[in-house]
């Protein structure tokens, strides 16, 4: 078990998408605790495999005390309803940004040793889940906004004192947004 450093925004990294887990052993095992020591460290709500640039499709969430793992998840909506609201990034740190996401989601995998799971979300622990999922897609949250919202996010990067180089290329989200592309 250990705390690993957390890839920054810029790490091309946090751009790919994530390979699917075929291999629960040890290894896998070994990840998952890493990662919940980081996530514990960091003081964070979520944290994914490739935040630790480990491309596997992994992550670890800590939301009101609902704590857990899924490993190869799968996420649905059981409805429309929206919310918008601050959002933040331990990549990003320090930085918190109004985005929408769905209120409720359902988020099927499984545990570190292979064991089916499901975790049911709603507000901030389904905003944690759609996040996290986001990363082992190689979509940031701030990919999942508005073009005001995004120019306002990109401006605040370049100011973060952690950024430190040419400006990281941001893309529109390849998922749809609640039935929309942006």
């Amino acid at each position: 078990m250990a705390v690993l450093p957390v890839r920054m925004f810029g790490d091309p990294v946090l751009l790919t998408p994530a390979e699917e887990v075929t291999t629960f052993d040890a290894q896998l095992r070994r990840l998952v605790r890493d990662l919940t020591d980081t996530l514990r460290s960091e003081q964070g709500s979520g944290l994914a495999a490739p935040q630790l640039g480990i491309s596997l499709r992994a992550f670890v969430f800590h939301v009101g005390g609902v704590a857990g793992h899924l490993v190869n998840p799968v996420l649905s909506f059981p409805d429309e309803r929206e919310q918008d609201g601050p959002e933040g990034c331990l990549s990003m740190p320090g930085l918190y940004f109004d985005t929408k996401r769905r209120q409720h989601v359902v988020a099927k995998g499984y545990t570190d040793r292979g064991d089916p799971v499901q975790v049911v979300g709603t507000g901030e622990l389904a905003r944690c889940l759609q996040h996290e999922a986001d990363h082992l897609d190689g979509v940031l949250f701030i990919d999942r906004m508005d073009a005001q919202r995004r120019r306002a996010a990109m401006r605040a990067v370049r100011e973060a004192p952690w950024f430190g180089g040419p400006a990281p290329r941001v893309r529109v989200s390849p998922h749809p947004l609640f039935g929309r592309n942006r």
